[in-house]
């Protein structure tokens, strides 16, 4: 497996043009992101990345989290490598300045989980996690909550996980049955009995950070039947005393590990809570409000699963280049000397590797800045905090789909050693294929995008994001183009769709609208190149773009017909004849 380089100058460029970072210092807020704190940020955590958790990345892939006797292991060298990121603060990077955290914008803190990832994408999931369990107690929790979990999660002493999905349930949260009675007298009292089994609960039990803060999703007694019955609780796996001291271990534990396709280092748990009674939790927030409490973190989460394409996508498109670069093979087609010469010589190679660039670079130019459009909200710009609400289905969706496309030309690059274990193309391969489907399957967010996010401010949200491609298209035809594709098929949604319509064509124009943002910013990009921004980028940077907007752009737009074809054939079929 080719060693991780982390591509500092691009991220660089993005975090500049696309998240808009030097604006955001202007505010008081985020005074402390100035130029030279950014780059060092920047450079530091990718070297640590790179030189901590990259080389974990084979290991943990061939020998994986091992649950003994109730206890999940990880193979040598990951309890050192979380030491270090614990000490080096890197998980404190946007957290409150108030719990220990640096308080600097979440679009640094996307860029340390992005060099994370790309190093090693089963082991970023634990701090990933933790970034979200951070944000929805810091939104949610009371004061007596923060004050006790948030110093001890910010630094990464604690991790904190997230527990939704049931057996029975699935991606309908509304069906769970895990339950919480209140504790009417003793030391728990006002406090809740947890019962009930949670599955897919990443990194749930592990023994890298001292304590594990679960939050877990349950019934009251005499909760409302559905997603309005749920509340939000605080689980921990060892209760904290008041001075901060941690007890006993609570009534919980991981009852098995899901053997996985990928990200094998990442312990995916099925977790019991309450098998002899004595689980104890701590309620978040409201009664039965507990889902929107969650929405807090799962969007957080959302944002940082889309940058888990590009994490996946840079590394598989390092490799490929590596070995193109490496690999002899045939001479080049049409040239006077038949001396055999490297594939990545070979028109269609071109191709494929230019490819890979390109949906990258244009999945990483969304994702910051979505980023920067979230940090401008949390500044009190309400436009920009709604453009953010459309980003993120865009960001998530869009975002894992290219980080499966670019793994899977990276296998093909390989040629028959991409279908080589030892090779490790096929392990981003792998790794890549959980994103779609986790935090909200990409049909659950093209979902989002065309009832609730199309409808915001009557439509008027993604209209004005349409609208801004529209205006800075300039000398970009196929751009512009698909940029009035989208509004098109937007107003059509709007006006003219049945619900089983806009569903139908969800994933298709979440592709096209997430494809134009993506295109937009890649253009800026090359525009601030062509000013003397990034001269190390000078010569990949315009050619990445072009075959972006070239190839890649009118291949959205045509889309367009699959997004506005309705429902009416997928229903032609009774469900009987389908499966017959």
């Amino acid at each position: 497996m080719t060693p991780y380089t982390p591509p500092t100058q691009d991220q660089l460029l993005a975090i500049r043009v696309n998240a808009g970072i030097d604006e955001l210092a202007q505010s008081e807020r985020f005074a402390a992101a100035e130029p030279d704190l950014v780059e060092a940020i920047v450079e530091g955590v990718g070297q640590f990345a790179a030189g901590e958790f990259a080389p974990l990345n084979r290991i943990g892939d061939l020998e994986g989290a091992k649950l003994e006797n109730g206890v999940v292991r990880l193979p040598d060298g990951f309890a050192e490598a979380y030491a270090a990121y614990v000490e080096q603060g890197w998980n404190a990077i946007a957290s409150p300045v108030e719990f220990g955290g640096q308080g600097l914008p979440f679009t640094l803190a996307c860029n340390v989980l992005e060099n994370l990832g790309s190093a090693n994408m089963a082991f970023n999931l634990l701090p990933m996690l933790s970034v979200g369990a951070i944000e929805a107690l810091e939104h949610h929790g009371s004061d007596a909550q923060k004050a006790k979990y948030l110093p001890d999660l910010v630094s990464g002493k604690w991790s904190g996980t997230m527990n939704l999905t049931e057996p029975q349930a699935g991606s309908d949260v509304g069906a769970l049955r895990a339950t919480a009675t209140p504790i009417e007298q003793g030391e728990h009292a006002g406090k809740y009995l947890i019962q009930g089994q949670k599955i897919y609960i990443t990194w749930g039990e592990h023994e890298l950070a001292e304590n594990i803060v679960h939050l877990v999703l349950a019934r009251l007694p005499d909760a409302p039947e559905g997603t309005r019955g749920i509340s939000l609780f605080l689980v921990p796996k060892y209760h904290v005393k008041d001075d901060g001291s941690l007890g006993p271990k609570n009534d919980l534990r991981c009852v098995s590990l899901e053997h996985k396709l990928g990200i094998n280092a990442s312990p995916t748990c099925v977790m019991s809570y309450g098998d002899n009674g004595e689980c104890v939790g701590e309620l978040v927030g409201e009664p039965n409000r507990g889902l929107m409490a969650m929405f807090t973190m799962m969007n957080n989460a959302r944002i940082n699963v889309g940058n888990q394409g590009v994490q996946i996508g840079e590394r598989a498109t390092q490799q490929a280049l590596a070995y193109a670069r490496d690999r002899v093979q045939s001479a080049r087609a049409g040239s006077p000397d038949k001396s055999p010469v490297a594939i990545i010589e070979h028109p269609d190679v071109r191709r494929m590797l230019l490819r890979m660039k390109a949906l990258t670079e244009g999945a990483r130019a969304l994702l910051y800045y979505c980023a920067g459009q979230v940090d401008r909200g949390t500044l009190g710009n309400l436009a920009a905090g709604q453009r953010a609400e459309v980003l993120v289905p865009l960001v998530k969706a869009w975002g894992t789909d290219v980080g499966v496309e670019v793994s899977g030309i990276g296998v093909q690059v390989h040629g028959g050693m991409g279908f080589i274990e030892e090779t490790g193309a096929a392990q981003h391969w792998r790794d890549s294929k959980i994103a779609p489907i986790y935090e909200g399957t990409n049909g659950i967010q093209a979902a989002d995008l065309v009832t609730r996010k199309l409808g915001l401010e009557q439509g008027g949200v993604v209209e004005a994001l349409i609208a801004d491609i529209i205006r800075d298209a300039g000398e970009e035809p196929a751009l512009r183009a698909l940029a009035e594709d989208c509004r098109a098929i937007a107003t059509w949604m709007a006006s003219e769709a049945s619900l089983d319509d806009r569903l139908a064509g969800s994933v298709p124009f979440c592709t096209m609208l997430a494809v134009a943002v993506a295109g937009w910013q890649l253009a800026k990009q090359a525009q601030a190149i062509a000013a003397g921004a990034a001269p190390t980028l000078a010569a990949t940077k315009p050619v990445t773009t072009r075959f972006f907007l070239d190839r890649i752009v009118p291949e959205a737009s045509g889309l367009k017909t699959s997004a506005t074809a309705g429902a009416g054939l997928l229903y032609s079929l009774s469900a009987e004849a389908l499966a017959s």
